[in-house]
């Protein structure tokens, strides 16, 4: 079965679905009467629902990174500061490059180059 939707409690929906669509190339998909907005993946991928969060919920308490793959970091950064998104430094790893930076509800996002490195 593909892992195709997930969730994320959001303290303001609309703020954390115009930071995906902005950002990430996200489309919010909102039905009348449904609490949840639905981010649709329009270039492939999970889609993310975001759900309001209770008034007691911490934001970030969940142990979760989205990973966004992206073949040029740097320059996806460079686009996202011009946009308003700062990202932290770009770390080198195995092969690839990634950064790091938070939504508006301090989950923890990562932009990488992990999915194009070259294996060998």
């Amino acid at each position: 079965m593909p892992l195709n939707r997930l969730v994320l409690y959001a303290q303001d929906v609309d703020e954390t679905a115009q930071f995906y669509e902005k950002h990430f190339g996200f489309k919010a998909k909102r039905l009348p009467g449904d609490r949840i907005v639905e981010l649709v993946a329009t270039s492939g991928g999970a889609n993310l629902m975001l759900h309001p969060a209770m008034k007691g919920q911490r934001r970030g308490q969940s142990s979760i990174k989205l990973v966004f793959d992206v073949e040029d970091v740097e320059a996806f950064c460079r686009r996202c500061a011009e946009k308003g998104l700062e990202f932290g430094p770009i770390h080198k790893a195995d092969g690839y490059l990634f950064a790091n930076t938070k939504d508006p509800c301090r989950n923890s996002i990562s932009a990488s180059s992990r999915a194009f490195r070259k294996d060998g």
